[in-house]
């Protein structure tokens, strides 16, 4: 039976090193590709060259329409065949938190939180359910030194708020708002796997540290000149290193047995922090998540919660 496989945010990066370590897989272990995200046909056609079964659908994550109309665009494609695995990849920081996606919200909580609940709400649950975390939700003795901000947890209706004022209110809230979408993914991990059922396997892949990609092409260009001098680095992560990683966690037997948010780095299981696990606050982010989905789809509708 041909295993089917779902990821977002696939055109760059370590979305588009994991599929095409998808895609180079020998015949009988490649798997269908389903590709969600802008501008997908570049990568679509190298994954074809490489042997995939490709399919495109074109979807702008910062958008909760686009992301309920891929969904349906994905159950009519599949019809009655399960998806194997769906790879929540797709991420962005937003360099100003005033910014906002297409429905009024804080746009990194939006992207790298918001359209993935999103898509997995709309879609029948997949056997392996990846997330895409990030450690930075806690502070260590490197990311103190390097300045990396870690999460300032609050209710989710107010992270899902824009920040407010004349100015931005600058690179460290960008980076508290990126950690704190981070640690929401972590969240809804456990809360989902509680939700989905014993057929429904939720983990949560740590790619390392990447510096240099484009997850912060929105930042200021000295910032950015800084990461990819970071990113030469001998040792750091890079998207080629990591993607055949993502890629063997969403299809491999080895990680079958992934549940209940195992948070994978790189290659090995680790454990989250103690922060990271905490069930009032994941019901309470499904609660209010369920109500930013039902708010976002009543045209005018008011987002206070």
């Amino acid at each position: 039976m041909t295993r089917t496989v779902l990821i977002t945010g696939p055109t760059r990066g370590l979305g588009r090193a994991a599929v095409l370590a998808m895609a180079g897989r020998p015949a009988g272990l490649r798997p269908d590709l389903i590709l969600v995200g802008r501008a997908l046909s570049a990568v679509a056609a190298e994954a074809r060259t490489l042997g995939a079964r490709v399919h495109e659908v074109v979807a702008d994550l910062s958008r909760l329409a686009d992301v309920r109309a891929a969904a349906g665009t994905v159950r009519e494609m599949v019809g009655d065949q399960p998806l194997h695995a769906l790879i929540a990849n797709a991420g962005a920081m937003s360099s100003d938190t005033r910014h906002t996606s297409a429905d009024g919200f804080e746009l990194t909580f939006a992207v790298n939180y918001l359209a993935h609940a999103q898509l997995i709400s709309a879609l029948p649950t997949p056997a392996r359910v990846v997330l895409l975390g990030s450690n930075t939700y806690y502070a260590n003795v490197w990311r103190r030194l390097l300045g990396v901000p870690e999460a300032q947890w609050r209710d989710p209706a107010e992270l899902a708020r824009p920040a407010t004022g004349a100015t931005n209110p600058g690179i460290k809230a960008a980076g508290v708002a990126y950690s704190n979408a981070k640690l929401a993914i972590l969240y809804y991990a456990h809360e989902l796997q509680r939700q989905a059922g014993p057929g429904v396997a939720v983990s949560v892949f740590e790619p390392g540290w990447m510096p240099g990609t484009d997850l912060g092409r929105g930042a200021p260009p000295a910032l950015r000149a800084i990461s990819r001098a970071l990113g030469r680095i001998p040792g750091v992560s890079t998207p080629q290193r990591s993607g055949p990683a993502l890629a063997s966690v969403a299809l491999d037997d080895k990680w079958a047995g992934l549940r209940d948010g195992a948070f994978v780095l790189k290659d090995r299981v680790i454990a989250v922090q103690p922060i990271a696990h905490d069930v009032d606050r994941e019901r309470r982010l499904w609660a209010t998540t369920t109500k930013l989905f039902a708010a976002s789809a009543t045209p005018g509708s008011s987002r206070a919660l």
